[in-house]
Parts: C-alpha cells; sequence; structure tokens
C-alpha cells in the first residue's frame, strides 16, 4: 500500500533547528554585538587609565617642593607624556588631554595634596607632595549593541594619584628622636642653629635619643659598625620618608663613630682592617682628649687617649671661664654648651637641647699654641664671620688654616694636635667628598610614631645635618652613650653640593592609586 506524502511530511524533522536559529537570530546578533562593544569599551578604558598614570607619574617627578613646583608639575601632567586613545570614536580624535591646571590646589583635575590620605589639600609649592591627575572623559559609539538599545559608553574618564619616592644616599643612616617633640613636633630647624643637642644612644626611643635606621646592609651591630665607621657605608639609600628603624645601640657601635675622630678602640679590625685603612679620620681630628701614649696606642678604654690633666669642668652654665683660667686648662676640643658642660646631667632649661652659648674664648685661650693671638670681636667676625662663631664656624676655619691645628700638644709631647695618629687616613671634605664630621640625621616624632625597636614606614619630619663636636666616651662628666652634636642647618639634597658634600638624593615618581 503506498505511503501518502502528507503523512512523511508531518513526521519529517530535519531542518527544525533552522527556525529555531532565526527566532534566536536577534538575540545572538546583540550578544555578540554587547561582546564586541564591551572589548571596546574595557580597551577604551585601559588606555584612558593608563593615561592618567602617565600624567600623574610624570607630575609627580616635579614634586620638590621648589618654588614652581604646582606649575611645572601641571605642565609636565598635561605635555610631557602623549597619550593616544584608538578605541574612543566620539569624533575628537585620538588624543587624550588634560586641561592645563598651574595652581597650588586640590579643585579641578589637577589636584596636588600634602598627604597621601588627601585629607589636607596643598596650598603651596613647599606643601605639594602628591597629585591627582583626570583625564578628560571620553565616549565609545557602540557598533553593534544599538540592536540591544544601547547606543554608546557615555562619558568615561579615569584618574590617578601619585607621589614622588626619595632617597639619600652614601650616608650613614642615623636618627633622632625630635628632642622638641612636646613643643616643636615640626622641629623648626632655624631655632636651634648653632645649638649642642645631647643625643643618648641607649637603645630607647625617647626625645632626645640617638638611634639608626635600615638601609639594607644587615641586621646587626656587626653591620652597624660598618655603616657608621667605614669611608664608603655598606648598603643602599635610606628613604627620605617612610623609613625603618634599625635596633641597636651596642658601646662597639658607638666606638665606630669614634673612628672620625681618631680613636679607636678594641674589636674593630673587621670593620676597619687591620691597619684601620677602612675606617679614615676626618682631616680635623679636633677633640678633647690627647695622646697619652705614643706607642701607637689608639683607644681610650686602655689610656692611648685620655683627657687632659686641665680639663675643662666649668662650674657656671652662664657665666665664661676668665682669662687666666682659660689659659690654665689643657688644650680644649669644641666644648658642649655651658649649661650642658657644667655636669654630667646638665642644667639647660631645654633638657636634650643647649642655649648655644659655648665658652669658645676659653677655647681659643687654651689652645694658644694654635691661636697665639686670641682673636677679639673683629677678628672673629673677620676669621669666622660673626662675632659668636658656632663651633662648627671655627672648625672651618680651622680645616682653612692648617696652623690652627698642627702645633704641638703640651699635655701630649710632639704630637700635633687635631691632626691624625692612628687612623690608616684621613679624609678632607669636599663638593664630592662627605665631612666625615658631619652627619645628615632624621628627626623623628618617636612618641606620636610609636617606635619600639624596628618598624617600617616611620615619617621623617626633618632630615639636618649636624656637627660631631666630640667621641662618645666615658669622661668624669660624659657618658660613652653620649652623642653631642651642634645642628648646622637642614641638610641640602641633590647631587652634592650640600652640606656633607656628597649627600645624593635619588627621586622616583610613584602611583598610589
Amino acid at each position: 500500500m503506498a505511503r501518502k506524502p502528507y503523512r512523511y511530511l508531518l513526521k519529517d524533522q530535519s531542518g527544525a533547528s533552522a527556525a529555531v536559529f532565526g527566532l534566536s537570530l536577534f538575540a545572538l546578533v546583540a550578544i555578540g554585538g554587547v561582546g564586541f562593544d564591551y572589548a571596546r569599551l574595557a580597551g577604551m578604558d585601559s588606555e584612558l587609565q593608563n593615561a592618567a598614570d602617565q600624567a600623574a607619574l610624570a607630575g609627580a617627578s616635579q614634586l620638590d617642593g621648589r618654588t614652581g613646583t604646582c606649575m611645572r608639575a601641571a605642565a609636565a601632567a598635561t605635555t610631557l607624556v602623549a597619550n593616544m586613545s584608538l578605541l574612543a570614536n566620539d569624533g575628537n580624535g585620538t588624543a587624550v588631554t588634560v586641561p592645563a591646571e598651574p595652581s597650588c590646589d586640590a579643585s579641578g583635575q589637577i589636584r596636588f595634596y600634602q598627604n597621601k590620605e588627601k585629607t589636607q589639600p596643598a596650598l603651596s609649592d613647599s606643601q605639594a607632595h602628591f597629585i591627582e591627575v583626570r583625564i578628560n572623559a571620553r565616549t565609545a559609539n557602540y557598533a553593534f549593541t544599538p540592536l540591544a538599545d544601547v547606543f554608546s559608553s557615555g562619558l568615561i574618564d579615569a584618574a590617578a594619584y601619585a607621589g614622588l619616592g626619595s632617597a639619600i644616599c652614601k650616608v650613614p643612616p642615623v636618627m633622632m628622636c625630635n628632642p622638641a617633640e612636646a613643643g616643636d613636633v615640626n622641629f623648626t630647624v632655624g631655632n636651634y642653629v648653632g645649638k649642642g643637642i645631647k643625643l643618648i644612644a641607649d637603645g630607647s626611643y625617647v626625645p632626645g635619643n640617638f638611634g639608626f635606621l635600615s638601609n639594607g646592609a644587615g641586621n646587626g651591630a656587626a653591620e652597624l659598625r660598618r655603616v657608621l665607621g667605614r669611608a664608603v657605608p655598606p648598603g643602599d639609600c635610606v628613604a627620605i620618608d617612610g623609613v625603618e628603624t634599625e635596633p641597636g645601640a651596642m658601646t662597639s657601635v658607638r666606638d665606630a663613630l669614634n673612628t672620625r675622630f681618631d680613636v679607636f678602640d678594641n674589636g674593630l679590625n673587621n670593620t676597619c682592617g687591620n691597619d684601620n685603612s677602612l675606617c679614615p679620620s676626618a682631616s680635623n681630628t679636633r677633640k678633647d682628649v690627647v695622646m697619652a701614649d705614643k706607642a701607637n696606642k689608639c683607644d681610650f678604654s686602655n689610656k692611648g687617649w685620655k683627657e687632659g690633666n686641665r680639663p675643662y669642668r666649668p662650674t657656671s652654665s652662664t657665666t665664661p671661664l676668665t682669662a687666666a683660667e682659660g689659659t690654665a686648662l689643657s688644650p680644649m676640643g669644641y666644648p658642649r654648651d655651658m649649661c650642658h658642660a657644667v655636669s654630667i646631667d646638665g642644667t639647660c632649661s631645654g633638657g636634650r637641647i643647649g642655649d648655644g652659648q659655648w665658652d669658645f674664648m676659653a677655647y681659643f685661650r687654651s689652645n694658644s699654641q694654635n691661636y697665639p693671638t686670641v682673636p677679639s670681636s673683629g677678628d672673629m667676625t673677620s676669621w669666622f664671620g660673626s662675632d659668636t662663631p658656632t663651633r662648627y664656624n671655627v672648625y672651618k676655619y680651622e680645616m682653612a688654616n692648617a696652623a690652627t691645628r698642627l702645633a704641638p700638644d703640651p699635655d701630649g709631647g710632639d704630637i700635633a694636635y687635631g691632626q691624625r695618629v692612628c687612623a690608616g687616613s684621613s679624609v678632607a671634605p669636599s663638593a664630592t667628598v662627605a665631612d666625615r664630621r658631619v652627619l645628615p640625621v632624621a628627626v623623628v616624632n618617636c612618641a606620636a610614631e610609636g617606635v619600639s625597636g624596628r618598624k617600617t614606614g616611620v615619617h621623617v619630619e626633618k632630615w639636618v645635618d649636624v656637627f660631631l663636636t666630640e667621641p662618645s666616651l666615658d669622661r668624669v662628666r660624659t657618658s660613652n652613650k653620649d652623642v653631642y652634636v651642634e645642628v648646622i642647618g637642614e641638610t641640602v639634597l641633590g647631587g652634592g653640593g650640600g652640606t656633607t658634600g656628597n649627600t645624593v638624593r635619588r627621586d622616583v615618581p610613584y602611583l598610589i592609586q
């Protein structure tokens, strides 16, 4: 019996998917279009964010705090790097742009801030530490997504926030807890220039204490001795801000610092070499101890060096010695402020901070072999640049005039006072060579920063240059924990030319967000 054709057709299922495909074609095209256009959108977003990042980094490279910082940073952000968007098709070309805004403020598309958290807007060049850049928004017009009733991405923008990570190099990494933290958290350097500060290195972190920073050279006393004693400190640069503290205040570490004064106590062979050649002294080693034994004993503990027979020990914190009293002294080193020198604890109203009143006339009279003519007021101004010279003023004058430090020491015989005896060599400061008796020191508000032992990310309030006036030794009125310094001024950073000769600054812009 023949099969009826219409029954066959009713049962035939070939080609059924064509109808399904036809019905779903609109949805499939829409989905494919969304994928295509989303890829364009994601690519354009990456282009815009990359442009914002590059603009912020370019602007951050100019954040040096000098006059014109904001203007230069804005110009760099807008012109230094040419960014393009190849995926934006809004008819505005390929260039990604930022409007020029040279003002120091936190409004508009180029904004400046004092702190990383963006809670303190910058109002001046010196306050502009961070920059935020918002680029002009762009649009991606969709090719296929209109089938899904969406025609464009809308305005898409991007922003980036950057700062300048800076470090100082070729310096011993040391710090002091701000001795004026209770009253001057900013440590206004001009208020302390010429004043003596009695720092104590005992491993604790209280205002006025001396400590160390990590520079990647390694941990422990051995590495700290190398960092403080050697002419070329091992390790890397130290961040200008966000430093890491390095615990350790061992006596042997302070012994390494004393090599700058030509004092070499036992146990420094691994640090300085058997001939002391790795730890040169300063070219002017003027200090308040004299050579007692000419058998090349170079330490203090075994009386190679010792206090003079008639040391400077004032009884008044305000009244200088008389001419007769000053002349009768053993040759003095650069003394402490009188209010610190009067006793082991001192009577200075500023506590660890002296008043800058040191007995320079007693110094000149005690060193009569170096200063046969005791300088008068007129002499002091012409010699030292001031009628009341700082110890650092006198030190520089003596370096420039060798006769003032090369006369024989009457207490020690024929050894030239102020000249090296024990060090393998000495180092004369220059535009490219650091002065061994000047240290750049990070001033940290240790209480506010919660410093205790090792801590990372510690904020540095200021970097200041200090003059080492004396070695750290156990004398009648001093302790070997003392590090006595005179403030010279704020550290000048940038490729040499600063107080310390080779305080090299290295700046690297970095993205925050």
